[in-house]
């Protein structure tokens, strides 16, 4: 069986046609939803990038993957999923980037790897690389264009002004292009591991006509939040230090705090515009297994690294706590599971199930290491028993460069780090060296009144607290806890 794994840079998990969006159109997954599975409420493990996809690759939480921010190495002992499948005799292939941060301990010195978080997990080929610098993409405009674009050219425009090159030629149809020459490439007789993995609709909120307009500021929801900044910040003293960073995403924007409903609305208008293009584009990844015969032998994943806040708390990114940094889309197109087709899940799932749900797919033996559960009952219409109740995600806000969080917030590094229990009624915020957070979502939807200062609500936030540590505890270390040294030799797994 073949497999293509999508995944798109910073896609909340409501900017979906078919979860209910009422502006988005995204009519090609909406068709993949309708032909395979919806997961309603899957999260992402944590943020930013690096950290996501480490969970994503690996079958780890942060808590034990232990790459907590863009550029923590990733101990060189786990495993991934890219070389989990090569093991099994796929050839997996990359287009786009995967931001794996590499062990120090394992190369040298002077080797270039050791100067980036957007190194590659060693399992793939890259068939084309992404990174910052868009030197792939950049190559490709000047050769059909004849021009030589700076990065200030192609994201410096006025927020809302169309990118300066055609749809055809922007770096999603790019991507798009040539996986689809890689396919047209392929003996369609023997099975092939993809991953496609799109940066949009990441910032710089820029997009080529007619992206750029398809949606009118105006008609786009207004930001959930407080009523000004001041009131949002008192929520929390990270909140607070959050709103007097700079946001780091464009000259236009600066802080935060400073954001004022129109420069949002364009803003979400640009970000809808572009994961509208990256429909576009799975639709022709799709209609391309379609026509070659390799669909029904395709087992098709598409998700998102993490979230965005789009303006929502003031915030823009995917910093902090809030359900919309971590809620992402996933779909599954299994061609074997038909009794299950255009359903959805609502059951807790997290990027730590995928890959032992593409493993088990393919009839591959799981790593211990995997914190992680395989989907495939979901997928097959199996009776699932004893799911988690509820998601738990991480974000890790230390900066060992500037040392801004810690400044401003009076803590060491190792106490900047906050966990979340995202169940279907609370929201248990675990900050280490700061008060806690609890939302009550059946009474505040938005995530504005912290119970936990509620001397009234003190058992429903223990018990919260409770299950955090529960989880924690079964997450725990386990690649040698399952065996035992005997006088008969080792007994277990391991």
């Amino acid at each position: 069986m073949n497999v293509l794994l999508i995944t798109a840079d910073q896609w909340r998990a409501d900017c979906l046609g078919a979860a209910g969006h009422p502006l988005v159109r995204t009519p090609a997954l909406d068709r993949l939803a309708a032909d395979g599975v919806r997961f309603t409420r899957h999260f992402t493990q944590a943020t930013p990038c690096g950290p996501s996809r480490a969970s994503l690759h690996t079958g780890l939480y942060a808590l034990n993957h232990r790459s907590i921010t863009n550029g923590t190495p990733l101990d060189a002992r786990h495993t991934d999923l890219s070389a989990e499948v090569r093991r099994a005799g796929y050839r997996p292939v990359l287009f786009g980037y995967t931001d794996r941060s590499h062990d120090p301990r394992q190369l040298p010195a002077d080797d270039p790897r050791l100067r980036t978080y957007e190194g590659v997990y060693d399992g793939f080929e890259v068939g084309v690389g992404s990174d910052e610098s868009y030197a792939a993409w950049r190559a490709h405009l000047e050769r059909r264009t004849g021009r030589a674009f700076r990065l200030g050219e192609l994201f410096g425009g006025a927020l809302g002004e169309p990118a300066p090159y055609p749809a055809e030629l922007s770096e999603t149809a790019f991507l798009t292009d040539a996986a689809l020459d890689f396919l047209e490439r392929r003996d369609a007789d023997r099975p092939w591991f993809l991953h496609v993995s799109y940066l949009k609709p990441h910032p710089p909120f820029v997009a080529p006509a007619p992206y750029h307009a398809l949606y009118h500021p105006d008609d786009v929801p207004a930001p959930v939040r407080a009523a000004d900044p001041a009131r949002e910040a008192a929520l929390h003293p990270w909140l607070r230090a959050k709103l007097e960073k700079p946001v780091g995403t464009g000259d236009w924007w600066g802080k935060p705090a400073r954001l004022d409903e129109e420069e949002i609305r364009r803003a979400r208008a640009v970000y809808y515009g572009l994961i509208s293009e990256i429909d576009a584009g799975i639709g022709r990844l799709v209609e391309a297994l379609q026509r070659r015969g390799e669909y029904d032998r395709t087992l098709i994943v598409v998700t998102s690294d993490h979230g965005e806040m789009l303006g929502d708390h003031w915030l823009l990114g995917k910093s902090g706590f809030f359900r919309q940094a971590f809620h992402v889309p996933l779909i599954i197109r299994d061609p074997a599971a038909g009794a299950t087709r255009g359903g959805a899940v609502n059951a807790f799932t997290e990027h730590v199930d995928l890959m032992p749900t593409v493993l088990g797919r393919l009839g591959l033996e799981i790593p211990l290491q995997c914190d992680g559960l395989s989907l495939v009952p979901f997928l097959a219409g199996t009776p699932v028993h004893g799911w988690r109740a509820a998601a738990h995600y991480e974000h890790d806000f230390r900066d060992v460069e500037t040392l801004a969080f810690e400044t401003r917030l009076g803590l060491p590094s190792d106490k900047c780090q906050l966990a979340v229990r995202q169940g279907p009624r609370f929201v248990y915020v675990h900050f280490n060296g700061l008060e806690p957070l609890c939302f009550d979502l059946e009474r505040d939807p938005g995530q504005f009144a912290n119970i936990a200062a509620d001397p009234e609500r003190a058992p429903e936030v223990l018990a919260q607290a409770q299950a955090m540590l529960t989880w924690r505890m079964d997450a725990a270390e386990r690649r040698l806890t399952g065996c035992k040294l005997t006088p008969s030799g080792v007994v277990g797994r391991f």
